[in-house]
């Protein structure tokens, strides 16, 4: 076999798939050979999550890390997921298929610059986003989801300072909602800052009967037009349940592929972003996973994440709490 650094070259196996290769049967077959799990966000591309062991959010894929007895992880998600998901199981070797999938929001939170700010705070208790790398989860109290997030800020004790990163969007969102005193990091998706509410406001008067729902990273404008506001799975439940048959989709639009299989009777329509070239609004990050990335990272297992010993027990401590409060409040 060539050398590692030749094999993960471009930050994945850049090897050729003979065409003759069913990648979905050699997939599951690699799999169950080497005790592997694949582990999907719902932002994948839905060919991607058909073959997961398992599809979720960000609070969903982190207890299925923390719980799995499966000896490999293979990641179908960014950056910060995987090193979650090794965080939560550093006995298992995690892989993700493209050392690239990045997070424009993780990276807007620099840990040198973020150091200095919380010392700017003393006294402040520190929530932070799971998209943030693993150096700042090393420097966090509590970590949330978008799921649990407005939960976590309201179950602390009402005159706490908090300090809340990196999202100002999902950050200024629950301040609103619950008055609490927050400085709030300024960083933000690229995804989610892209929606155009001129544009989604042009659709909703040629889809008069459908609601708007969006993910509270978007911002302001769009959060006071939507008619529902929550995060991945809470937008799934929500469609489930409501009683109208057309919906505007402020998130990523890999969401789309989920909503369509649990309520296929309904029309889902991804919301315009402010660049007209494009019709919906994707994570260029999440869409580097591919088939043949995860073949070839299955085969080959790498690229690998890899921690420190020391940032893998600091960043442990505020993704447990995060999971015995949600665990407290039946979230």
């Amino acid at each position: 076999m060539d050398s590692v650094d030749k094999i993960i070259g471009k930050g994945y196996v850049d090897v050729e798939v003979d065409q003759s290769v069913d990648m979905v049967s050699e997939i599951a077959r690699m799999r169950k050979e080497k005790n592997a799990i694949i582990l999907a966000h719902y932002y994948q591309e839905g060919e991607i999550q058909e073959i997961a062991d398992y599809v979720g959010d960000s609070l969903g894929l982190s207890r299925q890390a923390a719980k799995t007895d499966a000896e490999i992880i293979v990641f179908a998600g960014v950056h910060f997921m995987a090193e979650t998901a090794k965080i939560l199981a550093p006995d298992k070797k995690v892989l993700i298929p493209d050392l690239g999938a990045g997070c424009s929001l993780a990276e807007s939170c620099p840990p040198e610059e973020f150091e200095a700010f919380i010392r700017q705070y003393p006294g402040h208790t520190i929530v932070t986003y799971v998209n943030t790398t693993a150096e700042i989860k090393a420097m966090t109290d509590i970590a949330c989801t978008s799921g649990n997030a407005l939960e976590i800020v309201s179950s602390l004790p009402p005159n706490e300072k908090i300090i809340f990163a990196p999202d100002r969007n999902l950050g200024n969102y629950i301040q609103r909602i619950t008055g609490r005193e927050m400085v709030i990091w300024d960083g933000a998706c690229h995804v989610h800052e892209e929606f155009s509410l001129e544009r989604i406001l042009e659709l909703k008067k040629e889809h008069p009967d459908a609601r708007l729902i969006a993910h509270p990273e978007c911002e302001k404008p769009i959060l006071i037009a939507a008619d529902y506001v929550g995060s991945t799975s809470q937008l799934l439940k929500f469609i489930m349940h409501d009683e109208a048959q057309k919906y505007i989709v402020a998130t990523e639009s890999g969401i789309l592929h989920q909503m369509r299989k649990d309520k296929p009777g309904k029309t889902y329509i991804p919301a315009p972003p402010k660049d007209s070239t494009c019709g919906c609004s994707d994570c260029m990050f999440m869409k580097l996973i591919t088939m043949k990335k995860i073949y070839n990272t299955l085969k080959y297992e790498l690229p690998e994440i890899t921690l420190d010993d020391e940032i893998i027990r600091r960043a442990r401590k505020p993704i447990l709490r995060m999971l015995e409060i949600s665990e407290k409040l039946k979230l």
